[in-house]
Order: structure tokens, then sequence, then C-alpha cells
């Protein structure tokens, strides 16, 4: 699976990401995704069909935060 290339919505709103988008960008499992949400370690929107949803710039954000600290490390 991977991680889908959307264009941004025209309106104004961000783009939301699946889990399973989310999972293909940090090449995790997508359950290890949800984990995160549930744990507060990222912001997730519930759908009214209960699923849940990823703003993309805060993935991004997160996603470039945790590859700094890898590159600081070594």
């Amino acid at each position: 699976m991977t991680a889908t290339t959307q264009q941004p919505r025209q309106n104004g709103q961000e783009q939301l990401l699946t889990p399973g988008e989310v999972a293909a960008l940090f090449r995790v499992d997508p359950k290890t995704v949800t984990r995160w949400a549930t744990a507060g370690r990222i912001g997730s929107i519930r759908t009214p069909g209960g699923h849940r949803r990823f703003r993309e710039s805060e993935v991004r954000a997160l996603l470039a935060e945790l590859t700094n600290d890898v590159n600081r490390a070594v």
C-alpha cells in the first residue's frame, strides 16, 4: 500500500489522510497509527461514520520531527 498524492482542497480545508496513508508514510502498520492517535501522539478527526482521519500538515510535521531526531542521533 502506498500513500496517495492528492491535491489540496480548493475551499481552503486541509487534506485529511487515512490511517493506511499515514502508515505508508511512516512505514508502520495502520494499527500502529491508530494506537498513536489513542495515546495522543498524533491528533485525529473522527468522520461521521467513526473512522479516523489525520491532518496532512500534522502528519508531515511529525515525520519531519522524527526524521530530524534520527539524523541528529547519527
